[in-house]
């Protein structure tokens, strides 16, 4: 297969291309050229600005499938299916479960209602207004299948993604954590809620790989990409963790409320956690079954926790010192000494 991908270079893209030459693919990338990467094989690089509309290295070429795993705003994607000009037999567009309206009802499959974007989605060059990444994500999505037809498009919608090279630290902080990555932190780990909160999550090789057999096979359709295949709550989460890590924490469980109280903030300051009533009940609840059906497979979350804590060791030590996600050890050890604090009658 000729496999364009529109990337290549980030988080999953690396282990996209890996993966595509692993099983004998041509493989071209587009992207700026900012991030040179060594391949395990012949790999051509095209350059090019998508914000400056410099999309000339893709015309008059033809390719059996594309994905395109950075774009945020819409006129990328008319960008691109200009330049391609019907040139590709398959458009495989990487969004994001954050285009959901509702997530407070658990259970909701793909048709489920979508963010709007209000004005000229077309027009937007700036995804970092509050609400505006979810809205303009489910406007490429609309313009994907207007400008490559709905037949030749996959349309794959990634939950919280995962695993080693996770620059954003949301799931690295909990490997880190446990296994004492930073000797800092205390023997107690505060963990969130009562540990019943359901947990969704996807290692990014996994999404990569999953993303070229749907180019292979040509599989169009919408899919929430997120697992694993069957119920994980926060307590069995933090459990895989610490196998993986070869850690035995001594976890101490605070309430939601408590924490709310604290402002203590899920998904920042209490990574991957969210909580599982009220408006947040749905967002780990998404049904998965047309993704399984369609070939998503799950490593171990131990083996992804330890991989990832290896990565993470690996890293200068001043990134190391100063993780993006997480409680820093000075305030757990606060909000611990506070919740094992005697209740004044």
């Amino acid at each position: 297969m000729r496999l364009l991908i529109l990337g290549g270079t980030g988080f999953i893209g690396p282990h996209q291309v890996r993966y595509a030459l692993s099983r004998g693919h041509k493989v071209t990338v587009f992207n700026r050229g900012r991030r040179p990467q060594d391949w395990p094989g012949e790999v051509e690089e095209l350059t090019g600005d998508r914000n400056a509309g410099d999309l000339s290295a893709l015309k008059g070429r033809t390719w059996d499938a594309c994905i395109d795993n950075p774009t945020t705003l819409p006129f990328w994607v008319r960008d691109a299916a200009e330049a391609l000009d019907g040139n590709v037999a398959h458009y495989l567009f990487v969004s994001t479960m954050s285009v959901y309206a509702d997530n407070a009802t658990p259970g909701q499959d793909e048709a489920g209602p979508l963010l709007t974007y209000d004005g000229d989605p077309l027009a937007a060059r700036d995804a970092s207004a509050p609400m505006a990444y979810g809205r303009l994500k489910a406007a490429s999505e609309a313009e994907a299948r207007r400008r490559f037809g709905a037949g030749k498009v996959a349309i794959v919608r990634p939950g919280l993604i995962v695993g080693p090279g996770d620059e954003t630290d949301r799931f690295t902080y909990w490997p880190a954590r446990l296994a004492d990555a930073r000797q800092a932190w205390g023997p107690r780990v505060l963990a969130p809620g009562d540990g019943a909160d359901p947990v969704m999550l996807i290692d990014a090789r996994d999404l990569a790989e999953w993303t070229v057999r749907l180019a292979e096979a040509r599989t169009a359709g919408v899919f929430n990409a997120a697992g694993p295949d069957r119920p994980l709550s926060m307590k069995a989460f933090l459990a895989g963790v610490a196998e993986g890590v070869g850690a035995r924490p001594d976890l101490a469980w605070a309430p939601a409320g408590w924490l709310a109280e604290r402002k203590v903030a899920y998904w920042s300051d209490m990574p991957v956690w969210l909580p599982g009533e009220g408006p947040t009940a749905g967002f780990h609840r998404r049904d998965i079954r047309a993704t399984l059906a369609a070939g998503l497979t799950f490593r171990p979350l131990p083996v992804t926790a330890k991989d990832t804590l290896a990565w993470f060791r690996a890293l200068p030590a001043e990134r190391q010192g100063r993780l993006k996600a997480g409680l820093t050890p000075d305030r757990e050890a606060r909000l611990l000494a506070e919740l094992s604090a005697p209740t004044q009658g």
